[in-house]
């Protein structure tokens, strides 16, 4: 399996309910400060973890957190980054 993630570090990813697996609080901005991929997946159902800084409505930083996402938003033909 091979992965071709369009994702940096430092970017700011805004993440519907519907990217990611068992949303709890709706919407989320994240800056993101790391990126572990899931490979224990079956084939379709790739993931990655975003960790980074959550980003509150004003622009401030608030928690810490480890988002779980879906690879296919990154994918190099035609993800969002």
């Amino acid at each position: 399996m091979a992965f071709d993630l369009r994702v940096r570090l430092g970017d700011v990813v805004r993440l519907t309910a519907q990217d990611r697996f068992r949303p709890t609080d709706g919407p989320v901005s994240i800056w993101v400060t790391g990126v572990r991929l899931v490979t224990n997946r079956p084939e379709g159902h790739e993931w990655i973890w975003l960790e980074g800084v959550k980003m509150l409505h004003d622009g401030r930083s608030g928690d810490h957190a480890l988002v779980l996402v879906r690879a296919s938003m990154f994918a190099a033909d035609g993800g969002q980054s």
